[in-house]
């Protein structure tokens, strides 16, 4: 067979034969297919379909901006904007789900009392995907961090890669060409709505904690819809887990601070005092020393180990190449806004942490940076008890800075909790402030909120870069 990727059309459907024989069978030419939300996921579920020769409506409840608009146009894509009209979904054959649309929205119950098939993004886009090796992470927390440092470590190894996913470029971006390794973070919302084998040779949950209960109706809901990435995993495909996840059976690596599982899984990562080991079939080898890395806190080198695990497993060819770690995790630095150095004032360390938007994220980076704190914390809630916050801060923290629609509910569990040095702020400025006039030198003031940012900024983003510029100002003044 030739090598070279080749398409052979029909006139109903087109086969797509890959260089190792896989037979994909497209049925999308001349099907008509409405994509409901033109954001970064709606544009690449638009976009892959046309390519398969689909003709695509693409439906979006705001405005969609000039440049979507003129990508749209370009590949004869039309689109409403500003709303769904009534017949949206008439002559419909297939509707395809972007992957934020909540499922209590309008639009989406008349999706699914139209009687036309609905499919969600991954199924949609996955099997598309040419990809000699495919590596798929989630979790409550560290994922994003997870998803780049691997595609930053297989880069290293110059195996051809795609990251994204969640992360920021759509999956669908990566149907075009063949790579070595595509490297996907995958929200819970995405899997939620994933049926088909997502043909992963490893499968990562970072870790399990409660989060978007609004969108999923419990906890049991959402932590279904993450597990869902281990049990849609090629059959002989590696799980990777913290140890206190319930896992499903198959070939399951489990991470924690013991040298010893409790369970019987085919291997385990070992996180030891000053290195983390991966022992497997009776032999235990280093996988880094955390001075490898320059990522702050205890999650984070939890962080990095899965990460170079999954790319041992998927790549075992390249072994040798592991024996010299530091080389391959140089270079990269700490996704913004994701426990980030954003200064140093007078022996006081300031870290950004804005992405820290439940209490599982918060308690995580405060139980992980060995250094006595101020917290900065509030903002808006997702309906979180925040006494488990409460007990974290009283063990680790001398003092409380709280901003946002949740001080108040904040400032109540920690007087609870017995916590009494706690600050009210009304803006970041006033936050940073306090903050600095409170820390002492060798401590660090951490922005990690517990919370989103919608109640004063549009973005996590923005609230980390209004901290980071506060803290700018603050050595600057």
């Amino acid at each position: 067979m030739a090598k070279n990727f080749r398409v052979f059309y029909c006139d109903i459907l087109f086969i797509q034969i890959f260089n190792k024989g896989f037979f994909h069978i497209n049925t999308y030419k001349n099907k008509k297919v409405v994509v409901i939300g033109a954001g970064v996921s709606g544009q690449g579920l638009a976009l892959l379909a046309k390519k398969l020769g689909a003709e695509v409506f693409v439906t979006e409840k705001n405005a969609i901006n000039s440049e979507v608009k003129n990508i749209f146009s370009q590949n004869n894509i039309k689109f409403e904007e500003n709303g769904h009209s009534q017949n949206v979904f008439d002559n419909a054959d297939e509707i395809l789900i972007s992957s934020g649309l909540r499922p209590d929205t309008e639009i989406f119950k008349r999706a699914q009392n139209s009687g036309i098939k609905l499919t969600g993004e991954l199924d949609f886009v996955i099997p598309n995907i040419n990809a000699e090796k495919i590596i798929c992470i989630t979790g409550s927390n560290g994922k994003s961090t997870v998803t780049s440092l691997t595609g930053h470590i297989l880069s290293k190894l110059n195996l051809k890669t795609g990251t994204g996913g969640n992360l920021g470029t759509a999956s669908a971006k990566f149907t075009s060409e063949k790579f070595n390794a595509v490297v996907l973070e995958l929200s819970s919302f995405q899997l939620e709505r994933a049926q088909n084998n997502l043909k992963s040779s490893v499968s990562i949950i970072t870790n399990l904690a409660p989060d978007h209960i609004d969108w999923h109706g419990s906890y049991e809901n959402y932590a279904k819809a993450k597990s869902k990435i281990l049990s849609l995993r090629n059959h002989d495909g590696w799980g990777i887990i913290q140890l206190n996840t319930n896992a499903l059976t198959g070939k399951i690596i489990t991470l924690s601070h013991s040298e010893q599982p409790l369970n019987n899984f085919s291997g385990h990562i070992f996180m030891d005092s000053g290195k983390a080991f991966l022992i497997m079939d009776g032999a235990k080898t280093c996988l880094f020393n955390y001075s490898d890395t320059n990522l702050i806190g205890e999650h984070n080198f939890e962080n990095v180990a899965m990460s170079l695990t999954a790319c041992r497993l998927a790549f075992p060819e390249h072994e040798q190449e592991f024996d010299n770690p530091k080389n391959l995790l140089d270079g990269f630095k700490a996704l913004p806004h994701r426990c980030e150095r954003a200064g140093e004032i007078n022996g006081v360390l300031y870290i950004d942490d804005s992405k820290g938007t439940n209490v599982a994220a918060s308690n995580t980076a405060m139980k992980s940076i060995k250094m006595r704190k101020v917290i900065i914390l509030g903002g808006q809630g997702k309906g979180e008890d925040y006494a488990p916050l409460a007990e974290v801060v009283k063990a680790e923290c001398e003092d409380a800075v709280l901003i946002g629609e949740e001080a108040d509910k904040i400032r109540v569990a920690l007087e609870k909790s017995g916590f009494k040095n706690i600050h009210m702020a009304k803006t970041m400025k006033d936050a940073v402030k306090i903050s600095s006039e409170l820390a002492k030198p060798g401590m660090c003031v951490l922005l990690s909120p517990a919370c989103t940012s919608w109640d004063m900024y549009k973005s996590y983003k923005i609230r980390g870069e209004d901290f980071c510029n506060c803290v700018k100002e603050l050595a600057n003044p």
